[in-house]
């Protein structure tokens, strides 16, 4: 069973332009249908498509994808955070930034069936009221933690339910001294191990945590304690996906930035994975100037084996002491 996480990069300036270049067959669009039909995924997690009420826009590039032979016939989209007014702020304060509510959200493709009764979305949950987060002073006191969100969705897959907990991280940059966007990054990553302890919720049994964390281990900015303290807790294996530029996963080289490795897959320990990849050919394979041309970011890959529900192999969730040391102090 392949799973997939892509930064498709879609994005647009305005409501409904996203809907109508899919209608239209933009060459962004077309390259990511591309890139999408090459991976095959059977569990898709896409970041940066803009989201609207009526899910008109996902719908049609599910079509889109159907009508080249892929298709995948269930589907979720949650409202994002990104552009939504903070409630009583004037002049207006967002949520997250955004162009207009909705732009650059999330969304979920299956072959599989979404358990969408059992889903559970934590955007509203505000970064001051946790009593673990690192807000700095001045943060609105109705201040969100999610950019879009933090998803944890059941799929009822052949081998059993797999719950998908997915999110796209803050980047760690555009602030100030205070450095809110590096430290609500780092918090949006600590979120998944409290609520692997059990503090917001039952955790699931068999996982994965997916998409763009915004932030590599080994440079550029963010907090690299909180990503640390997740690679290295006893519940997760990290997958170790590599492609033409290593483990990198995006290419910002056109901002004079090296390759960075921000989009991720974790699995639970349970979990056994017997290939995995980054879509990031090598400069001569013929795929490449497609590929490129479709998004900065890279498509991560990973086939994984789920074992049978015993009592023997079920991940058992365990407190465990996080590992994010003083903000100010972390390694950078």
């Amino acid at each position: 069973m392949r799973i997939a996480t892509y930064n498709t990069e879609l994005g647009r300036k305005g409501p409904g332009i996203l809907l109508r270049d899919i209608r239209r067959g933009d060459d962004q669009v077309n390259a990511v249908l591309q890139v999408l039909i090459q991976a095959n995924a059977d569990i898709l997690a896409l970041q940066s498509i803009d989201w609207d009420y009526r899910g008109q826009t996902l719908g049609a590039f599910v079509d889109a994808l159907a009508a080249q032979g892929l298709s995948y016939p269930h589907t979720l989209s949650l409202r994002p955070n990104a552009g939504m007014h903070i409630a009583g702020t004037d002049p207006p304060q967002n949520h997250s930034f955004g162009r207009f509510a909705g732009a650059e959200g999330m969304a979920l493709l299956s072959k599989f069936p979404i358990d969408r009764t059992q889903a559970r979305d934590y955007a509203e949950l505000g970064w001051r009221a946790l009593p673990w987060t690192h807000a700095p002073a001045g943060t609105h006191p109705d201040q969100r933690l999610s950019t879009m969100g933090h998803w944890v969705v059941p799929i009822q897959t052949p081998d059993g339910p797999l719950s998908l907990m997915v999110f796209h991280a803050t980047p760690p940059v555009f602030d100030g001294p205070d450095d809110a966007n590096g430290l609500r990054n780092g918090d949006e990553i600590l979120f998944w191990q409290h609520l692997l302890d059990g503090d917001y919720g039952p955790p699931p049994e068999r996982f994965v945590i997916i998409g763009d964390f915004n932030n590599d281990p080994n440079g550029g900015e963010g907090l690299k304690a909180p990503l640390n303290a997740l690679f290295t807790d006893p519940r997760l294996t990290p997958i170790h996906a590599t492609g033409a530029q290593g483990t990198a996963t995006v290419d910002w080289s056109g901002i004079g930035l090296p390759p960075m490795r921000v989009s991720y897959i974790l699995s639970d320990n349970g979990i056994n994975v017997p290939a995995s990849g980054i879509l990031w050919p090598p400069p001569d394979d013929p795929r490449s100037q497609i590929i490129a041309s479709a998004s900065r970011h890279r498509l991560v890959w990973a086939d994984i084996e789920m074992p049978r529900n015993t009592q023997e192999n079920v991940t058992q969730p365990a407190k465990q002491q996080l590992r994010f040391l003083d903000p100010l102090r972390a390694n950078r």
